[in-house]
């Protein structure tokens, strides 16, 4: 929301006055993909409205009906995907590969969503105390009603699906608000399930730019789900607190990667530059910082170089990665590694002659100070660094205060140390012995700490975050003992006081 968007406002005259319309561009060509209303406040209302009625039959209808449902809807994607594929590369710039695997991790995540909504969401028996035998205890998890999902545009798709799959396989009505440089993409999923349900608007699409998307957050759904930079995180979080709204937040920002002494270095220098480069860098599962014992530096970042040069940005069907999708991000990169070179750091692989709008060639940077840009802010773009550390320890100190809690990938030989090692970090994910694969995994949370730390997406963790709990206690019988009256009789607290002792005291 608070992002520079790339597209234009172009106002056409109407019948009675004059309407927003916005256009969004192919970032490779400057082409029109499309134009889109920007929807105001009435438009959205009645849209909630609309939301409202349907969540109601949704909740209803039960887990079992409800995967039915999604499941067709997940037939349905899957039998038009190469639709879907082609409208993500025209509004991205992104290879086919890229847009095929992004389609098929988003169809995964629905289809896991569907089938484990019941497991994971059932109401269930919990245990009790001596003090109170009697009761029967039970959770449950409920639909909170209508969620708003702000989508991004890195990855339009497999994001806002990490959203929009579970909060309906939980029973949740959902009104998404694509990206404006990505409108389309969401106009085509929402279309996709309107085919499907038409009098049943349980998935609905919002077009327009910040302004639409602010007024989502101000329109007291129950639940927003936000994805995309840091300051529009604040922005979101901010317009939300007014109407005490919960949110959900996946930042932008990559992670690290830590290169022990006996890792194997061909396969920790390819996954740091896939994990870096893939989809020009705007890869929030990415790789930011390579921190690499001091021993195998060397020969690590001799292996990155090799693998980084051998990448070529383009609009062909042979280029290793597209465009920048967001124009803007060009500018942040710049600084970022101009920054990085004016504080001490080397460029390895290209540098600032790199960076050819919309396309930005492979840059690796080696031991950049922990204070530059480039590792404090919030990376975006075909960049990856690597620095040198002398023990584990001090990777994970650079690694806690860089404050980037999302992931990191830790490759060595010698995995049982790593879980040790992970308790250390202050981050939601540790992967060993690979990147960004991760992600590929519906039933694992994805999730950071700290300012990365506003709730979960995928897994059981996002089903029940777009769920209310519901717990119940149920008195079966009178107990022998009964504390819970002004009546109870003094032998009873006599009784309580010794098994009290008994239990507890000894």
């Amino acid at each position: 929301m608070a992002e520079s968007a790339q597209p234009q406002v172009v106002v056409y005259p109407g019948g009675s006055g004059r309407t927003n319309v916005l256009t969004s561009y192919d970032p490779r060509t400057g082409e029109t993909v499309g134009t889109y209303a920007i929807m105001g406040t009435s438009e959205l209302n009645r849209t909630i409205r609309a939301a409202r009625a349907a969540e109601r039959w949704w909740a209803d209808l039960g887990f079992a009906a409800r995967k039915r449902w999604l499941l067709d809807w997940k037939r349905s994607i899957a039998r038009r995907a190469t639709e879907l594929v082609e409208l993500l590369c025209e509004e991205t710039g992104k290879p086919e590969a890229d847009a095929v695997i992004e389609v098929m991790l988003a169809v995964e995540n629905l289809d896991w969503a569907a089938r484990n909504a019941a497991r994971a969401l059932r109401r269930r028996s919990l245990g009790s105390t001596w003090l109170t035998r009697n009761q029967k205890a039970s959770v449950g998890y409920l639909p909170l009603g209508v969620v708003g999902v702000l989508g991004p545009w890195n990855n339009p798709v497999f994001t806002a699906m990490g959203s929009i799959a579970y909060a309906m396989a939980a029973g949740n009505a959902v009104v998404f608000k694509p990206h404006e440089l990505t409108t389309g993409v969401g106009v085509w999923l929402a279309e996709s399930w309107t085919e499907l349900a038409p009098s049943q608007p349980v998935l609905q699409v919002v077009t327009g730019d910040r302004s639409t998307g602010a007024a989502l957050c101000r329109a007291k759904v129950d639940k927003i789900a936000y994805a995309g930079s840091d300051s529009g995180a604040r922005e979101v979080i901010s317009l939300c607190a007014q109407s005490m709204t919960p949110v959900v937040v996946e930042h932008n920002g990559k992670g690290s990667m830590v290169v022990h002494v006996d890792a194997k270095l061909d396969d920790a220098a390819e996954a740091a530059v896939f994990g870096a480069m893939a989809n020009a860098g705007q890869n929030p599962t990415g790789i930011q910082c390579a921190y690499v014992a001091d021993s195998v530096f060397d020969n690590f970042l001799e292996l990155v170089a090799d693998h980084a040069k051998r990448l070529r940005p383009g609009a062909d069907r042979k280029a290793s990665y597209g465009p920048m999708i967001m124009e803007s991000q060009v500018g942040v990169i710049r600084k970022q590694v101009r920054d990085a070179l004016a504080r001490g750091g080397r460029a390895v692989v290209g540098g600032l002659d790199s960076i050819r709008e919309p396309y930005i060639s492979p840059i690796v940077l080696a031991e950049v100070p922990e204070e530059s840009l480039a590792v404090t802010g919030e990376a975006i773009g075909p960049v990856l660094i690597v620095n040198r550390v002398s023990t584990m320890d001090e990777a994970a100190r650079r690694i806690n205060a860089s404050g980037n809690g999302v992931a990191v990938s830790v490759f060595t030989r010698d995995v049982r140390s790593v879980d040790a090692f992970a308790e250390q970090l202050r981050v939601g994910v540790v992967t060993i012995n690979s990147s960004t694969a991760y992600a590929g995994i519906p039933a694992l949370p994805f999730g950071g700490v700290g300012e990365y730390g506003q709730g979960h997406s995928h897994g059981e963790h996002g089903l029940r975050e777009f769920s209310r709990t519901l717990a119940v206690a149920r008195k079966q019988y009178r107990a022998a003992v009964d504390l819970s009256t002004f009546d109870r009789h003094s032998r009873h607290l006599r009784a309580a006081k010794t098994m009290f002792r008994l239990r507890h005291a000894r």
